[in-house]
């Protein structure tokens, strides 16, 4: 069995827009995608490593543990063999606390890249590639998400192509989510279950071709 490490935020754990709720595991990204390769004849397990708030490189200053970098290498470590983990942060790092803008968000998303190849992972076992998955753009914070994603809708601009070059130029393989789903109008950040749907089926045929099966 090859297994893919997800690592991400509340996109990826599934939060249901204007609410504190979770989409199931079968409507989620990830354990939509699972479950499509499975379909396609892929012996994988798909492990979910999905922290809400979770920065690239930043803390929150209101709760403890939101830095992407924090415990990082372990995880690759604690999850090895691994043959693939799929990167999708970037979002939390426009918060309304925060000053950040793309740029900022994609320096941190190297750095997290760079920690995962650096992991201290057990003699002989890969070092993991790393799918890069730009996160679909911030529309505009409606509900609870007013106060803290203000001014996210702009500060997020240009992500995408500024992951899309640091890809090229780390020689990772690159998603562009925004190119499939769109956060919802429900709260302008999280996605609605047809969004999970529609990224996982879009992600089957890219995370394929990387197991390197036929």
């Amino acid at each position: 069995m090859k297994q893919i490490l997800v690592y991400g935020d509340s996109l990826s754990w599934g939060i249901v827009p204007g609410s504190r709720g979770r989409h199931p595991f079968g409507v989620r990204w990830p354990g939509r995608l699972e479950l499509k390769l499975h379909e396609g004849g892929h012996d994988v397990r798909v492990i979910e490593d999905c922290l809400n708030g979770r920065r690239t490189v930043w803390e929150d200053p209101f709760k403890a543990g939101r830095s992407g970098l924090d415990g990082l290498a372990q995880r690759i470590e604690v999850n090895s063999p691994l043959t693939l983990v799929i990167l999708m942060l970037g979002n939390n790092d426009f918060q309304s606390m925060h000053p950040h803008n793309s740029w900022h968000a994609a320096q941190g998303v190297a750095a997290l890249v760079a920690a995962i190849r650096e992991a201290p992972i057990e003699p002989g076992m890969p070092v993991p590639p790393v799918l890069i998955v730009a996160p679909p753009p911030i529309g505009t914070p409606a509900g609870t998400m007013v106060d803290k994603f203000g001014g996210g809708d702009q500060k997020c601009i240009g992500l995408a192509s500024r992951l899309g070059a640091l890809a090229a130029e780390l020689a990772c393989p690159f998603f562009d989510a925004g190119t499939v789903i769109h956060a919802s109008a429900t709260d302008g950040v999280h996605l609605d279950a047809d969004q999970h749907l529609a990224l996982g089926d879009a992600l089957v045929p890219v995370v394929a071709d990387l197991l390197g099966e036929d």
